[in-house]
């Protein structure tokens, strides 16, 4: 038999995509569009390549295309985050609503806060095809080194377009990077907290990646230089109707005890103090997937295999901290019960990422109802008080006998 052309086999996706495309707009008109969505659009979504899934389920959030939640979140899930009132405490990660596009869409589906990003100042183009790999058997996915960012400019006149929109009260976050190319990274993330200071709810730096390239770890004294910078920054900012943007340090799972240790000590300093922690960023290690027929990409791997280390990280970090820095958890959260246990751990706050796109919208309700009833079941009132409760039970044993 002869085989396909490239070509057609490119002509016949591209059919596909706008296929799907029509029947997400299709959905306005559908009575019962939560159930057409669970049986039929997201089964066929995933059968696209990664990319395209994320792609164009990132278009169905941006053109309100998605039903919008009629949950109606418990109050046992109300918190104050950095200052907002929030109603649950579920956030989407930074990595799908890159460029600020579809944050009112998102909004929609329940979110109790949303994070954009990552963005550059300049505007940049990703690294060549393919870098984005699904592994369904492990419920993950791996990322090359693709920051795709329209850069500053354009995505703060879209946040600015978002604050001006009367009933807008989304809580958004944005997730800051520096350019491929850029000599001065550190300068690069005074610049992101420059531009975006005031249109925030709060700011992301990324500290493994704060040396020019994906490192999974960076020095001490680069530490010390990254923070002292971004809150000079910050500094020079007049306080928005809330105070002073709130800036958050997320952290490599690849860091061993004694860098976690380094963080908890510069973050003590009078002049790199951060509002928070976001615990953790994907993981550069592929050990736990060796058998997966994509375990040899090169890239960034998030998901599933992540869970339980970045559970234990913010177990970690908790105890290092002294509880005395509000914590993101983030890693393989794809249930109320996943969510509850990095709560547990000492997380005050759970984002998902990967999870929400393998699985689509009807996860973020099913997260919140099903924590809200492990929070009541467990005798707890609220979810603050959740946080912490349990965090020796994650520390590895090393951990806990050396307190």
């Amino acid at each position: 038999m002869p085989q396909s052309h490239p070509r057609g086999r490119f002509r016949f996706l591209r059919v596909a995509t706008a296929g799907i495309i029509s029947l997400y707009i299709g959905l306005t008109a559908y009575e019962h569009q939560e159930n057409l969505i669970r049986a039929l659009i997201s089964p066929a979504v995933r059968l696209l390549p990664a990319r395209t899934s994320s792609n164009l389920a990132l278009l169905a959030c941006k053109y309100r295309l998605l039903p919008a939640s009629k949950y109606k979140d418990n109050v046992n899930l109300n918190s104050s985050f950095f200052g907002r009132h929030i109603t649950n405490p579920i956030g989407l990660a930074a990595g799908f609503d890159r460029n600020g596009e579809a944050v009112h869409g998102l909004k929609d589906l329940g979110f109790g806060f949303i994070e954009i990003g990552s963005v550059t100042p300049l505007a940049q183009k990703a690294s060549p095809r393919p870098r984005v790999f699904r592994l369904s058997d492990d419920r993950a996915i791996i990322s090359r080194n693709s920051i795709d960012s329209d850069g500053h400019q354009a995505v703060v006149q879209r946040l600015r377009r978002l604050r001006e929109t009367d009933g807008f009260d989304a809580v958004v976050g944005v997730n800051l990077e520096h350019n491929f190319s850029s000599k001065t990274p550190i300068s690069d993330y005074m610049s992101g907290v420059k531009t975006f200071g005031p249109v925030a709810d709060y700011l992301v730096v990324n500290y493994s990646n704060a040396k020019g390239k994906r490192h999974s770890t960076s020095s001490k004294k680069q530490l010390i230089e990254l923070l002292e910078a971004v809150n000079t920054a910050r500094a020079q900012l007049r306080p928005n109707r809330y105070g002073k943007v709130p800036i958050l340090l997320k952290l490599s799972p690849d860091m061993t005890l004694d860098e976690m240790k380094d963080v908890a000590s510069v973050i003590s300093m009078s002049t790199c103090q951060v509002d928070g922690l976001i615990v953790a960023n994907a993981t550069m290690l592929h050990n736990s997937i060796s058998g997966s027929r994509w375990s040899r990409e090169k890239g960034a791997l998030s998901g599933e295999p992540l869970r339980q280390r970045s559970t234990i990280m913010i177990a970690q970090m908790y105890q290092l901290t002294n509880n005395s820095v509000p914590i993101i958890g983030v890693g393989g959260v794809s249930s109320g019960h996943d969510a509850y246990e990095k709560i547990e751990a000492g997380a005050s706050y759970v984002q998902i990422y990967t999870a929400f796109v393998y699985e689509g919208p009807e996860l973020v309700e099913r997260i919140k109802s099903e924590l809200s009833i492990c929070i009541a079941e467990m005798g707890y009132e609220n979810v603050r008080e959740v946080v912490g409760s349990n965090y020796e039970q994650y520390l590895p044993v090393r951990a806990a006998g050396s307190r």
